[in-house]
């Protein structure tokens, strides 16, 4: 049916290394997988194998939690789209409060991964969700520019003045910093 490989951590896996919850629903226990070191992992691919024939209005939609978290969309697979590398963004684990009252369900004290057949139209809206990733991240470059800018300003009355060539400047330091820096465009990452 599916396929999943966690990039520089698995070979594949198939949906045997899932437990099936009913017929449209799988869960990874992360804890059997990579221990309480699940938020390590930051990238997954997701794809159908080619026997698997998924209804062209359906998808694999594929969702993330953490300990004592609510299940959070990730990103989907469809015909259309076999295919998916998708960044993990790991909710924020629940507080010692909510693990606490889960203690006795174990198994919501580690982070899952589910999979479940789902309708396309019912995950267009989630997509909203990618769209506030993009947005927080053109806000957080927008702001490293601005805070550049702002160290070459001078005042005339009520208006900042700011070299000419001031983008250039502050896009040729942001393009040596990546290239220097693995980890700086990490930092803008959401």
């Amino acid at each position: 049916m599916f396929g999943v490989v966690f990039p520089n951590r698995s070979f594949p896996l198939d949906i045997s290394t899932f437990t099936q919850i009913d017929t449209f629903h799988w869960v990874l226990d992360m804890n059997h997988f990579v221990g309480e070191a699940y938020d390590q992992i930051s990238e997954m691919c997701i794809f159908l194998l080619n026997n698997f024939n998924l209804p062209p209005d359906k998808a694999l939609a594929v969702y993330l939690q953490s300990p004592g978290s609510a299940f959070v969309f990730c990103g989907a697979v469809t015909l259309a789209r076999p295919s998916a590398v998708l960044s993990l963004q790991w909710p924020e684990a629940g507080s010692a409060a909510q693990m606490q009252l889960t203690a006795g369900d174990s198994s919501s004290l580690s982070a899952k991964i589910g999979v479940s057949v789902e309708d396309i139209t019912a995950l267009r809206s989630m997509d909203v969700v990618a769209e506030r990733r993009i947005e927080k991240l053109a806000m957080k470059v927008g702001e490293n520019l601005f805070n550049f800018m702002q160290s070459f300003c001078g005042v005339d009355g009520s208006k900042l003045v700011v070299p000419m060539d001031i983008l250039d400047r502050w896009f040729k330091k942001f393009q040596e910093k990546a290239k220097r820096d693995p980890d700086f465009l990490k930092s803008f990452a959401l």
